[in-house]
């Protein structure tokens, strides 16, 4: 059946900085599919229960690709999917695009480079050792730990690595930027990937980019467009969210200070330490990627017909009081924790395994290095970002 139900305006108000609005749990229990009206294109539904978003997420009648290009299908942002990347496609071209990428982020490909990223975050703490205190932990850690990882694995230099930053802010922005200047960035990031890709047609590298730019030309597996569409999703994908949670994850810890001593006196727990941050802490500010129903499917009772746009809200999926104990609390010694911050799955996050180590590596040498670190400002003086589709801190003030 098709239950009538009023239409909420979503996302639901901008984010009070990591807050969970308490509309969502009330929508999970209450009304699990919703009616939402979004900024752009009209009304869809909105998906609050763990096995309704599991199913979204996994089942292939809700599909990405029938959103390109589209300016009647709801969305947060202002212009509508675009094509050829790997968030836009379904198997199985997305299943051929992913496999091109997909070894370069295994398990043991990600083990081998823990190493380097403790390099590199020393390097930064270093850095902001010798500064002194009171640090910026988002310009001094939190940014330029991905960036360097991801930039290293694709074969950019150094000196470009700052470009990323600015790119992705515009790229992901719901208000914080025009749809002439989202474009504008977009254009820019792949005219720049489109030189480094003519590089390495004249010189090959062994880096990612380079093996992509042989899959492109030796192997024809690639399109021209798949092939710069695959950098940019990398270079984007691979630091802007996981650049938000270490300093959400800091941000947690240290004003709520019996977790960081906790961690300090229990360093054996941060793997899932950061498991259940990840499942506690809010990183979407709403919005999020639309599916479309290829046929009537029906979700916790409600009929979502065939053309419909569905929204899926994980971080209310995670606090699901049917799958997970106290949902409300952050248990960091949390046993069963089957959480789906990273997605699920044909568009499950690819860089999951790397994300896993940055953030476990970031806190393990923040809790080594400044066992004392504290917040340098008072709560309501520190900044957020707004506008866009991830929340976190612009600047997060500490001292040791």
């Amino acid at each position: 059946m098709t239950v009538k139900t009023e239409v909420r305006q979503y996302p639901f108000g901008e984010p009070v900085r990591l807050d969970m609005d308490p509309l969502f749990a009330q929508l999970r229990r209450e009304e699990p599919v919703s009616r939402v009206e979004l900024p752009y294109g009209g009304q869809g539904w909105l998906v609050t229960r763990y096995d309704d978003v599991k199913l979204v997420l996994g089942d292939p009648r809700f599909s990405r690709s029938a959103t390109v290009g589209r300016e009647d299908i709801p969305r947060a942002t202002p212009a509508p999917t675009r094509p050829d990347g790997l968030l836009s496609l379904d198997p199985p071209e997305h299943s051929r695009l992913r496999k091109l990428v997909a070894k370069a982020f295994t398990s043991r490909r990600v083990a081998q480079l823990r190493p380097r990223t403790r390099d590199i975050v020393d390097e930064k703490l270093t850095q902001m050792q010798r500064s002194g205190s009171p640090a910026d932990l988002v310009q001094g850690l939190a940014l330029p730990l991905p960036v360097t990882v991801i930039c290293e694995m694709l074969g950019v230099p150094p000196r470009d690595q700052h470009r990323f930053r600015d790119f992705s802010d515009a790229i992901l922005s719901t208000t914080a930027y025009t749809r002439e200047q989202i474009e504008a960035a977009r254009d820019s990031l792949e005219g720049y990937l489109a030189e480094q890709i003519a590089e390495r047609r004249e010189r090959p590298t062994d880096d990612l980019l380079g093996a992509l730019v042989a899959a492109r030309d030796e192997e024809d597996r690639l399109s021209e467009r798949e092939l710069v569409n695959l950098g940019v999703g990398i270079l984007i994908a691979g630091h802007e969210t996981t650049a938000n949670q270490i300093a959400n994850f800091t941000y947690v810890l240290l004003t709520q200070r019996e977790y960081w001593e906790q961690l300090r006196g229990e360093p054996e727990l941060i793997p899932g330490a950061v498991e259940e941050l990840l499942r506690h802490v809010q990183l979407g500010a709403g919005g999020g990627q639309p599916r479309v129903a290829t046929e009537d499917v029906v979700l916790s009772g409600v009929t979502v017909r065939a053309g419909e746009a569905v929204f899926v809200h994980t971080q209310a999926a995670n606090r699901d009081e049917a799958v997970f104990d106290d949902p409300e609390a952050l248990d960091l010694t949390r046993q069963r924790n089957p959480h789906v911050a990273f997605g699920y799955g044909a568009h499950h996050c690819l860089g999951a395994q790397l994300a896993r180590v940055e953030l476990q590596v970031a806190l393990e040498a923040l809790l080594e290095r400044f066992p004392a670190l504290r917040l340098a400002a008072p709560l309501d003086e520190i900044p957020w970002k707004s506008g866009l589709l991830v929340r976190g801190p612009k600047e997060l003030l500490v001292e040791w």
